[in-house]
């Protein structure tokens, strides 16, 4: 688990982000940078670099390999602090407050600025990073690929969507991005696989999932990887949420995604209510209205 570098970030000084920006600019060409070039990246002499160096290893903001030859990468802690850090000096985030949730390829906290926000950090390649690999696309035309660059990568994937989807479909709002980090709306409500609905919210809380599937496809973007879990269900309706797999509609393979998306919601809610949302409906179908803009209802698209 990567631990959280708010409570550090007063520790630190303007050089100690030079340092850590260099050592970031370095990785974009090797897994590891060699000391004797950090001086260059950062613009720091080399005694302020030893200094600096010091005082980041003590924190665990990076790390050292003396194999081949001595080299130093961030680790995530220091990727999360140089993001915290433009945050802050952009005015974006003022305070920091609790974990929201902690999953495998994500931490989000609630952060304060004007409202009480949340902070997205991408951790896609943490743990996983071969799987991420053969699964994301933006990661195919790269020869160095990182798990800094592929988390850099899934967090612009996911700021885009948001930003073209938002106010017309059910999304968290946008407030910021930099490098691998989202600062976004917080979402009050419950995940749909923690939600024991109503027999008469069943049909309609579905069928308002897959108009908002609808009109993400109008808007020019497939989820991807819709599922129980990235659904906020709450007095007002419902919110998607976790955006970076988002395909645009133009992708070859966009229509098969969103009829999978279909399949996972749609098998989700008939696991669960299966008196409710019977084993006849047709997946397929259901995904081509979705993309012609002509879903109204889940229960047309159900044999008798």
């Amino acid at each position: 688990m990567v631990q959280n570098v708010a409570g550090m970030l007063t520790e630190l000084e303007p050089e100690d982000f030079h340092l850590l920006s260099g050592i970031e600019q370095g990785m974009r060409f090797s897994e590891w940078v060699a000391r004797e070039k950090i001086p260059e990246f950062s613009r720091l002499t080399a005694e302020e670099v030893d200094y600096r160096i010091d005082r980041c290893l003590d924190r665990e903001l990076i790390e050292r390999q003396t194999i081949q030859y001595e080299g130093y990468r961030l680790k995530f802690e220091g990727y999360d602090a140089l993001a915290l850090h433009t945050f802050a000096e952009r005015e974006s985030v003022e305070g920091f407050g609790s974990p929201l949730g902690v999953g495998k390829e994500s931490d989000v906290y609630e952060v304060q600025s004007y409202k009480p926000l949340a902070l997205k950090y991408h951790r896609e390649g943490y743990t996983n990073f071969r799987e991420v690999m053969k699964e994301r696309d933006y990661t195919s035309d790269r020869e160095h690929v990182s798990w800094f660059y592929t988390a850099r990568k899934a967090a612009e994937r996911e700021y885009e969507a948001l930003e073209t989807l938002y106010p017309d479909v059910k999304v968290p709002r946008p407030v910021d991005h930099n490098r691998h980090a989202i600062v976004m709306e917080k979402i009050d409500g419950v995940e749909l696989s923690r939600t024991r609905l109503e027999d008469e919210q069943v049909v309609p809380i579905l069928d308002l999932i897959l108009s908002e599937m609808a009109d993400a496809y109008a808007e020019g973007f497939v989820h991807a990887d819709m599922s129980e879990y990235n659904v906020f269900v709450n007095t007002e309706g419902i919110t998607i949420f976790d955006w970076p797999q988002a395909t645009p509609t133009d992708h070859e393979n966009a229509d098969e995604f969103l009829e999978r998306d279909v399949d996972n919601v749609v098998g989700y809610f008939r696991r669960k209510y299966p008196q409710l949302v019977p084993d006849s409906v047709h997946t397929q179908s259901l995904a081509t209205a979705l993309a012609d803009g002509e879903f109204e209802t889940v229960r047309d698209y159900a044999s008798e």
